[in-house]
């Protein structure tokens, strides 16, 4: 069915996405690794925040949204795949936890310390990605089993309200420039010095209404 073709391809390319993301985080932690043999408590905590972004940021996927919902409500017999993704999940919540563990803990001047770290992130993005490729291998296939017709109708229509969200969100975040009044220009035949004065009145008058918002910045 072509509905079914294009839900899994769009999930495909989603899976893409948060793969590039996380062999691109993975390159750059072991490149800063490399380089230190202690690590400062700011730098434990920054690769625990960006781990812990990562991993909260699988819950908003399709995948986990619509497609694993509809996947339950076909079929009684999918709890064992379920199972195996949710075990890989918690893998990756592991290595968080050491990292955070770590940042917790007095740290020590032991040289194994960025060691640890580089084993804890490649650790944690070899499950993530390990999930991501059982998906596609196993959970694409079963759902193409057991969804039938219509379901496959309403999982598109869930994927083109989210997308709708998602670009109304961009908006929302997009930069605006604020507006500025513009300066009077002097009447005709109006001298340098009433020029002058009601260049300032006007100024009198901007300042006198309500402080223009700073512009919002873009987010990525």
């Amino acid at each position: 069915m072509l509905t079914a073709t294009y839900i899994l391809v769009s999930l495909s390319v989603e899976q893409a996405s948060i793969r590039m993301s996380l062999l691109a985080f993975q390159k750059y932690m072991q490149m800063q690794l490399r380089q230190q043999s202690r690590l400062s408590l700011a730098q434990l905590q920054y690769t625990g925040d960006w781990l812990n972004r990562l991993y909260q940021g699988g819950y908003w996927r399709k995948v986990e949204m619509y497609l694993i919902p509809a996947i339950r409500q076909a079929t009684p017999h999918a709890d064992g795949l379920l199972n195996e993704l949710n075990g890989l999940n918690h893998a990756a919540l592991e290595s968080i936890n050491v990292v955070q563990q770590r940042a917790g803990a007095a740290l020590d001047s032991s040289e194994q310390q960025a060691e640890q770290l580089c084993a804890a992130i490649d650790t944690f993005c070899a499950a993530l990605l390990q999930r991501l490729e059982k998906e596609e291998r196993e959970l694409f296939a079963l759902a193409r089993k057991v969804i039938v017709g219509e379901a496959w109708f309403a999982i598109a229509y869930q994927f083109l309200a989210h997308d709708a969200r998602a670009q109304e969100a961009r908006r929302g975040k997009a930069q605006v420039l604020p507006f500025v009044l513009p300066v009077p220009l002097p009447a005709p035949g109006t001298p340098a010095d009433a020029a002058d004065t009601t260049g300032s009145a006007g100024t009198a008058a901007t300042d006198a209404l309500p402080g223009v918002p700073q512009p919002l910045r873009a987010q990525a």
